[in-house]
């Protein structure tokens, strides 16, 4: 699964279908299993609040809907598509708060090396073995400081999918590397590939803070 795979549009594809399917469950189900509030109307339909990247977002019951809380803005397509596949993917599984790589993912394994060649890869070329930078674009991304490697951070995208950026400096004799690190109860939040797309969109943002 290169960048260049990733099947952005098969979210899309799936958009109304999952919509059909969510419009249909008990909503105080699905806020236990993802970890939502949700507030009940008149009209027997109501709405989710909770975060996405650190912005207060509203989804509506049952249009699945989705807002920023504060601006009114509709979110973006693919955060719009993410969402729904999160509330239909999510049990009530407790994070485990043990972190795995990409490759112990259901399917994982079999994407892994494009995976870390289009993150954690990415991140060293880019950051150029500055830790410091690093750290500066991370806390800029939202991040929080973690005690692993040189530098760790996670970032909390959803409720309950969380993710872990570990960075270490190299010496004479071994290289600096990165890698993104999910919590190992990930595989019952999201598919894999919705991982991917997440890994690579938090790539991006660390990217991003440090220009």
């Amino acid at each position: 699964m290169s960048e260049e795979k990733i099947d952005f549009d098969r979210f899309a594809r799936k958009k109304q279908e999952l919509i059909n399917r969510l419009s249909n469950r008990d909503p105080g189900i699905l806020a236990r299993n993802t970890s939502t509030n949700f507030t009940a109307n008149k009209s027997d339909g109501g709405e989710f609040t909770f975060s996405l990247w650190d912005v207060e977002t509203i989804v509506s019951f049952p249009e699945f809907y989705a807002l920023e809380k504060i601006t009114g803005n509709k979110l973006a397509e693919l955060d719009q598509v993410m969402l729904l596949y999160y509330f239909d993917h999510a049990d009530r599984t407790p994070l485990s708060n043990n972190w795995i790589s990409f490759s112990e993912l259901p399917d994982g394994q079999f994407y892994n090396q494009a995976f870390q060649g289009y993150t954690g890869n990415i991140l060293v070329r880019s950051f150029s073995h500055n830790l410091d930078a690093f750290k500066n674009a991370a806390v800029k991304a939202g991040g929080e400081s973690y005690g692993i490697g040189d530098s760790g951070f996670t970032f909390k995208i959803l409720p309950k999918v969380n993710i872990l950026v570990v960075y270490w400096m190299g010496d004479e004799d071994f290289p600096s590397s990165s890698q993104l690190l999910f919590d190992a109860s990930a595989g019952h939040f999201l598919p894999t590939d919705a991982y991917a797309i997440l890994g690579s969109t938090l790539t991006r943002k660390l990217i991003r803070a440090k220009q």
